[in-house]
């Protein structure tokens, strides 16, 4: 048996694994995406000839979702990249109580995301949850964070960030490790001060996971349901409803199984963009440097 064929072999089952629980699912998706299956068929899958989909390119309600969700992501991730670089370089200083700070610093990621965002829906309730209850006794007007359009997406964004921030700064905090101490001492030696050597050294060596960090959550961020869900339902009116909520709603709620696998593939090849374009960068990077 050749080395390619035990490789093979031995990847066998968690092949098979994945083609159980995302490959056949999305298959199945796919294929219902050109029929109409609702209680209006019986849940019987009619073909319609695309029909789905030209519903899809007229529906305001998902250009709506579609925006909400590219800009949910856009700006938590962003902000997660800051954070998390910022968290990942003290960690990465020689301190006493590092393993402590670290572990400590990982609570966050390690909650489950909907414990994480039952626990923000109940610290913003109005008028009962503990923040409005500190501006009463500092004797400011309650606010209702979560029935306002605009603090109720900062109040989703400001959720993702503080669970997700860890994750990042673990991924860069490794990154940060492979780096040569060698190089920073050499630096050091020759006069350059912390802004240089960040700016020189540890960012452009640092890229490669950079760009890991963003890819994962890029993924992660424009496929959000959980947090969206639990946090605010997708309200008010609307105005924190993500695509992944969008087609839970039109397939279990509405049982418009047709419609709501079409949402289900729009999502789908919107979270395959992050990783085409990595893709192509990464094709890019050896014929530059060449």
């Amino acid at each position: 048996m050749s080395e390619l064929a035990l490789d093979l072999l031995l990847m066998l089952p968690a092949l098979l694994l994945l083609a159980a629980v995302f490959l056949l699912p999305l298959l199945r998706a796919a294929w219902l995406s050109l029929h109409a299956s609702s209680v209006v068929t019986g849940l019987v899958a009619v073909p319609n000839g695309g029909a789905n989909w030209r519903r899809l390119l007229g529906d305001e309600r998902f250009l709506q979702d579609a925006w909400q969700t590219l800009r949910f992501a856009g700006v938590s991730v962003a902000l997660e990249l800051l954070l998390g670089l910022a968290l990942a370089l003290l960690l990465h200083r020689p301190s006493r109580g590092r393993g402590a700070l670290r572990a400590l610093v990982l609570l966050p990621w390690a909650l489950p995301t909907t414990v994480m965002a039952l626990g923000w829906r109940w610290i913003l309730n109005d008028p009962h949850g503990p923040f409005n209850a500190l501006l009463s006794r500092l004797g400011l007007p309650t606010y209702g964070f979560l029935t306002t359009p605009a603090t109720t997406w900062l109040a989703t964004v400001m959720a993702d960030v503080w669970k997700t921030t860890p994750f990042v700064a673990l991924l860069l905090l490794a990154g940060l490790q492979s780096i040569p101490a060698d190089l920073v001492e050499a630096l050091k030696l020759e006069g350059a001060g912390r802004l240089t050597i960040l700016r020189r050294l540890t960012l452009p060596l640092l890229a490669p996971w950079i760009g890991l960090a963003l890819l994962f959550r890029l993924a992660q961020a424009l496929g959000v349901f959980d947090l969206i869900q639990v946090l605010t339902g997708g309200g008010p009116a609307g105005s924190t409803e993500s695509l992944a909520v969008y087609a839970y709603r039109q397939a279990l709620r509405f049982l418009d199984f047709g419609y709501g696998s079409t949402v289900l593939m729009a999502t789908f090849a919107l979270l395959l963009l992050p990783g085409l374009a990595w893709l192509l960068l990464q094709n890019r990077l050896p014929r530059r440097n060449a």
